[in-house]
């Protein structure tokens, strides 16, 4: 199964996502969970800077429909959506806070790392490849293209200019506790 391109500035492709309904919501909870978002003007703007142009009837359904709602932050008052599966905590600004459970993630499940090229095949317990696969894409990780995870292997895409070593590298440190977290 595949999971979504890592959403970070790191795309190195001159492709991008179609502008579907799915597409402009995922990128929407992306931005939420990415980084502090305090209106729908400021969204707006994130999306416009990605190409991607709404009106503001638009944006409040597609905020509706996400499940988006205001909170009280330290940043203010923020959006937060709910998170994925059984999830139903709410994610906002949560750049940080992902990236510190990467490494408790991959000293959990990984097994084993190998790279060639700019390739990177991570092997996890079975059923477990699914939930990496998509902790390393809601990650901010430099070097990542994108992920492709099955039962109990992932496949994940690295930057041509950062390569597949490096990458492999940095999951074997964070699996072995070697790399502060955050």
């Amino acid at each position: 199964m595949m999971t979504d391109t890592n959403s970070g500035s790191n795309n190195a492709g001159s492709n991008s996502a179609p502008l579907t309904k799915t597409a402009r919501q995922q990128k929407i909870i992306d931005l939420i969970t990415r980084q502090s978002v305090r209106s729908q003007i400021e969204l707006a703007e994130a999306l416009a800077t990605q190409g991607i142009t709404v009106t503001q009837a638009t944006l409040s359904r597609d905020l509706a429909e996400v499940g988006a709602v205001k909170i009280r932050s330290t940043a203010g008052s923020v959006y937060a959506v709910p998170g994925e599966g059984g999830d139903r905590s709410l994610q906002q600004s949560t750049g940080e806070t992902l990236d510190a459970k990467l490494p408790r993630i991959l000293e959990e499940l990984l097994v084993s790392a190998v790279s060639q090229d700019n390739t990177v095949v991570l092997r996890t317990p079975p059923g477990a490849a699914q939930y990496l696969a998509s902790a390393i894409d809601r990650s901010s990780m430099v070097g990542i293209f994108g992920t492709l995870a099955g039962d109990d292997t992932v496949l994940v895409i690295a930057d041509a200019a950062v390569g597949g070593a490096a990458v492999a590298e940095t999951f074997l440190e964070y699996a072995a506790g070697g790399l502060a977290e955050g």
